[in-house]
């Protein structure tokens, strides 16, 4: 029997807790109470094993390195608070090179030599679309946090998700109105010649010309391209604006030699903070872009109204006001980007959660549960802001960032609604089957 302070034998002597619980778990013919069943079930229970398909080399190995960051400390906050479903969550980390092919088999690898349970958090659209179909034949869900509108589109398959980050598609008819009204009406885009470049390169244009504009030239460039000053040419005379979305190691020479180009005199700007992560605004030669705007999904460096949440996440993570590794300025963070970690694990612990999953044997379930959800506040999970989720083309929708540099940072001027980015729907996976 007990009392609200301690343990005692049938005898009413006092038994230390230990003792108890060693007591009870031994005694077989007593019964023993539900609550301690739970916590000894807790205690013993294999961890959730998440693959996490990172871009440790390659050309996104600034983002994996800021990826991975992101998710230790997510996973770390929803460990100390519980786990999910009583299991802590474990991450499995596999290097896919930033390359399509090495994607496919590190899915495979997940699936078939760690067991683990999902793959998560790849970023570049090219290893998503190779490796997308990997997930889809071996029936593990894949959780991407990409960006691109390969998911979105439906050219993916039921097993991949995007719930955490928005896509292009959404983003650029966010921004499209802003750009003609502020920045030119006359637009030359540069993009990487690839799947993400593409989705810019095939939705900005009919949204600028909704907003008044029209885009005079759109000018691919290799994302392996360590030099760019032959491709300026193409640039119209008439250009009023430059759109740059331009990835890799190379974008600080990119813009540099952009500056050189054309000097004090040359269009507007208005680019993809893409051009710029993990990249320090105040780099030499980078005086060029003073007074230009970026898209941000998630502001680099910390905004007057910033909320509880999103202070609390950007302490989790570690980085300062400025966006770089507390306690290394050198060390500037994918902040526009990594958010979308934080929050894509906290939508597979609500699904989980829905879904009672217990296992592998509990994957399709885990779709149809994340399939099933809808919305998700602004708070701890959704640092970024609030989300709409559409579950028939297993996309997210929220709010998007235009800042301005000025002063050597970035300041959020233009913060977009959820609805400005919505589009209709061009695919159904809830149609396939799981």
């Amino acid at each position: 029997m007990t009392d609200r302070k301690g343990f005692f034998d049938l005898s009413g002597n006092r038994l230390s807790r230990r003792t108890a619980l060693k007591g009870l778990a031994a005694g077989a013919g007593l019964a023993v109470a539900p609550g301690f069943v739970r916590y000894a079930q807790a205690q013993s229970s294999e961890p959730i094993r998440i693959g996490f398909q990172a871009h440790r080399t390659g050309i996104g190995a600034a983002y994996g390195r800021w990826y991975e960051r992101t998710t230790n400390a997510a996973v770390k906050a929803i460990n100390d608070a519980g786990g999910i479903n009583g299991r802590p969550i474990e991450i499995i980390v596999e290097d896919d090179g930033t390359d399509a092919a090495r994607g496919a088999e590190v899915v495979a690898k997940f699936a078939n030599q760690h067991k683990t349970d999902i793959v998560y958090g790849t970023l570049f659209s090219h290893v998503v679309i190779a490796s997308a179909p990997t997930a889809g034949e071996l029936k593990i869900p894949y959780y991407v946090v990409s960006e691109g509108y390969h998911v979105a589109s439906g050219k993916m398959n039921r097993w991949c998700l995007q719930p955490g980050i928005t896509d292009v598609r959404a983003q650029v008819t966010s921004v499209a109105p802003w750009i003609a009204a502020n920045a030119g009406k006359k637009v030359t885009m540069i993009f990487p010649d690839y799947a993400f470049g593409y989705d810019h390169r095939d939705y900005l244009p009919p949204a600028i010309e909704k907003a008044g504009g029209k885009v005079v030239a759109q000018i691919a460039i290799p994302p392996t391209e360590s030099s760019f000053t032959k491709y300026f040419p193409q640039i119209p005379a008439e250009t009023e604006v430059i759109y740059h979305v331009m990835v890799g190691p190379a974008v600080l020479t990119f813009v540099k030699e952009l500056g050189d180009f054309y000097g004090s005199n040359g269009p507007k700007l208005f680019g993809f903070i893409d051009s710029l992560e993990a990249v320090d605004i105040n780099s030499p030669g980078l005086e060029y872009l003073d007074g230009s705007h970026f898209w941000e999904g998630s502001p680099r460096y910390a905004q007057a109204g910033d909320s509880e949440a999103e202070k609390a996440y950007r302490a989790a993570v570690g980085i300062d006001d400025n966006g770089a590794a507390v306690g290394d300025a050198k060390d500037v963070s994918t902040a526009a980007h990594m958010f979308g970690c934080w929050e894509t694990l906290y939508v597979i612990k609500k699904a989980m959660e829905d879904a009672s999953y217990k296992g592998p044997q509990d994957r399709a379930k885990l779709v149809e549960a994340t399939e099933a959800l809808t919305e998700f506040a602004e708070g701890p999970e959704h640092p970024q802001g609030k989300k709409v989720f559409n579950g028939k083309i297993h996309q997210v929708f929220g709010s998007q960032n235009i800042s301005k540099l000025e002063g050597g940072k970035l300041n959020v001027v233009h913060k977009t609604t959820i609805e400005d980015g919505l589009y209709e729907p061009e695919a159904d996976y809830t149609t396939q089957p799981l």
